[in-house]
């Protein structure tokens, strides 16, 4: 489960969609050299996205496509 303390490059790691979620809510994480160390939550504030809702698409997201 991604909780808000996964650090970004972790979770485009563990979840393939995690970039297209991301690129949605105009998060540009996967060539950020922050992303490595950077938590979700983080991430989220650095952009002024609500990192509950980030959760939950993350989350729900199928990890096999």
């Amino acid at each position: 489960m991604i909780t808000k303390d996964t650090p970004i490059m972790e979770i485009l790691r563990l979840n393939p969609r995690a970039r297209e979620i991301f690129a949605r809510h105009g998060m540009g994480c996967i060539g950020c050299l922050a992303s490595s160390t950077e938590t979700l939550e983080n991430g989220a504030k650095m952009h002024n996205i609500n990192v509950d809702t980030l959760l939950v698409e993350l989350n729900a997201a199928d990890l096999s496509k």
